[in-house]
């Protein structure tokens, strides 16, 4: 286990100072590598064909996979989008992070009212990081770079002490609440701290079909295209800011909204996919979002088009002379959705090789809900079509980075992965375990430690039954082996009571 913790446990109560190398000179500047971070949003491990699967196709990234390294063992920072997009910022787990769970502030208001917040933006967002908080785009500031997020935030409502220009980022562009990419046709998007307002039509999230609409009429779906399509728009906007950008390093981090609930994708797509899957039982908007005609087409299109979107960025980045020097990340912020909105999860394999079914997958602490992709693509620096089996997690891209830059963090809980990145595995320091818990869907808790995996959920209903599983013959964690090894079930235990401090914010503690 890692001394580290300990460290943690009595540091965590203080102000967190960042502690920097001396400022950068114009010569380091130059030799700093560009940062691409590629964030998708709820899609699953076996989402990509370099990962196995097999309806939904994805060649550019398939290539990243190939020009660079793919991580088998790596972990999301939480099942679902604010606690993970925090500990991927922070560099701490949810046993010590500020934001453990999704929280809208209810306490504002008519939140969850798209009509109130299209005229109240303070019911927007999510609850804000500290103000204080030290962030990952906060460091590469300080070492140098120019710092962009465009997609979604999810961390701090507007006007709020933690909207992305105050935590690190010089520029943003798309939806500062999670509850606004509920639809990919909002009525206006941010750039920095202003409302930008689209040409979309008003259209709540969870808008259904038309009273006594034939469902089975395509022209009935139609009014849920509308013009100006958000991901068109901060690809756009991805582009602009590279060409502003080229001649200084720049962190980018791209914050995707695919493949998150509502199904829209381009016609383009679509077609392609009906023609590959056949006819389908159009899906009504029974179980939220919007209706869609033809869901599984829809779902896998959605993907595809992110990917082309990917491969657009690769040469524009070769085009431009940019990629020998641009570090480029994919990954995910948590599993596959659950059985909502048309999504179909099982059908897809999406979590694959591990459950996808509901209560499996995102929300979930089981493998599904928090192992995910990750490739990283660095040119003549990371071995061509490499792979590893390095046990990493989101809140070790903090300490990554921080060492690519020259900068030092402060105390945290990520261990750099730059020496399997380039090849020094043997000079690679390892975590002896990693720890999750979630205080929604009734409480969970995680700690993985080699091929061991202890698991206690339904904890705020008393349950304090631990179930254990041998990661290595049991992936989709079927055979609880607890009674075999009590000393293995023992071990972690401890170790998930030393990965844990009491949660600031109170509905988190349970």
């Amino acid at each position: 286990m890692n001394n580290k913790i300990n460290i943690l446990l009595g540091a965590l109560s203080l102000p967190v100072i960042c502690e920097v190398m001396p400022a950068c000179s114009s010569n380091h500047k130059q030799q700093l590598p560009n940062v691409v971070f590629i964030l998708a949003d709820d899609l699953g491990y076996g989402d990509l064909g370099c990962y196995g699967q097999t309806k939904i196709e994805t060649p550019n990234i398939d290539k990243l996979a190939s020009m660079g390294i793919k991580f088998t063992d790596h972990y999301c920072g939480s099942p679902v989008s604010a606690p993970s997009r925090c500990c991927l910022m922070t560099g701490l787990n949810t046993g010590h992070s500020y934001i453990r769970g999704n929280d809208e502030v209810s306490s504002r208001g008519n939140v969850w009212s798209h009509e109130a917040m299209l005229n109240d933006s303070t019911l927007e967002g999510q609850r804000p990081m500290l103000l204080n908080t030290v962030t990952m785009p906060k460091l590469m500031q300080e070492a140098g770079y120019t710092t962009a997020c465009i997609g979604k935030w999810g961390l701090g409502y507007p006007g709020s002490e933690s909207t992305p220009n105050k935590m690190g980022f010089d520029y943003f562009y798309g939806y500062n609440c999670q509850r606004q990419a509920h639809t990919y046709f909002p009525p206006f998007l941010y750039e920095n701290e202003h409302r930008v307002y689209l040409n979309n039509e008003f259209l709540p999230p969870h808008t259904g079909l038309d009273k006594d609409a034939d469902v089975n009429n395509p022209d009935n779906y139609a009014k849920f295209w509308q013009k100006d399509y958000s991901c068109d728009l901060c690809f756009n906007k991805i582009i602009d800011f590279i060409d502003a950008n080229n001649e200084n390093p720049f962190f980018l981090m791209w914050t995707s909204i695919v493949p998150h609930l509502p199904l829209q994708a381009p016609e383009k797509w679509v077609k392609h996919y009906v023609e590959k899957f056949g006819a389908e039982q159009p899906y009504t908007g029974n179980s939220g979002y919007f209706p869609c005609y033809y869901p599984h087409a829809t779902y896998a299109a959605m993907i595809s088009y992110f990917d082309e979107q990917i491969g657009q960025l690769i040469n524009y980045l070769e085009e431009n002379n940019l990629i020998e020097n641009t570090i480029i990340v994919f990954t995910s912020d948590n599993g596959p959705t659950f059985a909502a909105g048309g999504a179909d999860s099982p059908w897809f394999d999406s979590a694959k090789p591990f459950k996808s079914e509901y209560g499996w997958g995102k929300a979930s602490l089981h493998e599904g809900g928090i192992r995910v992709p990750l490739i990283v693509r660095w040119d003549k620096k990371i071995p061509e079509n490499a792979s590893t089996s390095l046990m990493c997690a989101s809140w070790d891209f903090m300490a990554t980075f921080c060492d690519v830059a020259n900068v030092v963090p402060p105390q945290n809980d990520g261990i750099s992965f730059l020496p399997t990145l380039v090849g020094k595995g043997d000079e690679q320091l390892k975590h002896d375990a990693l720890y999750w818990e979630f205080p929604e869907s009734n409480g969970s808790k995680v700690v993985r430690s080699g091929k061991w995996k202890l698991y206690i959920d339904n904890v705020k209903n008393g349950n304090s039954k631990y179930q254990l599983f041998d990661l290595e013959t049991d992936g989709r964690e079927q055979n609880d082996v607890a009674d075999k090894y009590p000393n293995v079930v023992e071990k972690l235990k401890l170790i998930i009571q030393e990965s844990h401090s009491k949660a600031e914010i109170e509905k988190f503690n349970f």
